[in-house]
């Protein structure tokens, strides 16, 4: 198994994944070899919670373009949100941010 470090790269900090913080869910950026069942026990084991459901994407990267030279891409990467269990405290690393 790999370093729960190494599995959870950092999390997610819009607007968008900050309005899902009162329903306890989080969303973090993970490596993308990464796996549900990884995931879950990097959460549990990082931020001390119980994780009920993880759900994973791949977002592919953005074409993007800088003054004349039109060819670029923004990178790929694999999200997770992960849904903690009604009786779970919550991360406190989020609760400043809301």
């Amino acid at each position: 198994m790999k370093n729960v470090y190494d599995v959870i790269i950092r999390p997610v900090i819009t607007e968008q994944s900050m309005e899902q913080v009162d329903i306890k869910k989080y969303v973090f950026e993970v490596a993308p070899t990464a796996n549900k069942a990884e995931i879950k026990a990097a959460v549990e084991q990082i931020f001390d919670v119980n994780v009920r459901k993880v759900t994973t994407t791949n977002v592919p990267g953005k074409k993007k373009r800088q003054g004349a030279y039109p060819s670029g891409y923004t990178k790929t990467w694999k999200k997770a949100v992960v849904k903690l269990t009604e009786d779970s405290k919550t991360i406190e690393f989020f609760e400043g941010m809301v």
